[in-house]
């Protein structure tokens, strides 16, 4: 398979995952907070702690991609302060979908489409968090 389609398919993997999961989360909470808090701070500390929580298993999930990526032939390699380990990756995910933006380690070849593809979700998946937090807040603003 052309190296281009393969990340192409696996950015693609990695991105659904993400997304997929991070509705999860922000159903489940919606779902369950309501139940677990009848006031309204525990409700929207719980609501904050579980999107914190997705985005770290998301982060997690780009990190692994990367880390697979770089250890693979066909899709280039990070450098930099880059010791090999899932957890630089990680800490590579970590910067890239926060937007933070790129210092100690760098993406070369295939895996600069991936990092751009992690930056944009990242950047979509905490507005939605974010959107997510002001409707919780808005629905239960009137019971402090």
């Amino acid at each position: 398979m052309n190296a281009l389609l393969a990340a192409t398919l696996l950015n693609m993997a990695l991105i659904a995952t993400v997304v997929i999961l991070h509705y999860d989360f922000l159903i489940r909470a919606s779902d369950i907070i309501p139940r677990l808090c009848r006031h309204h701070r525990p409700r929207i500390l719980l609501g904050v702690l579980a999107a914190l929580v997705a985005h770290s298993v998301e982060i997690w999930i780009f990190g692994l991609g990367y880390w697979f990526m770089h250890h693979s032939e066909d899709f280039g390699h990070l450098q930099g302060n880059f010791d090999g380990s899932l957890l630089d990756a990680a800490y590579f995910s970590f910067t890239t979908y926060s937007t933070l933006g790129f210092g100690d380690i760098e993406p070369i070849g295939l895996l600069r489409y991936t990092a751009g593809m992690e930056a944009l979700t990242g950047l979509v998946l905490i507005t939605w968090s974010a959107s997510f937090l002001y409707v919780e807040m808005q629905r239960y603003w009137d019971e402090r």
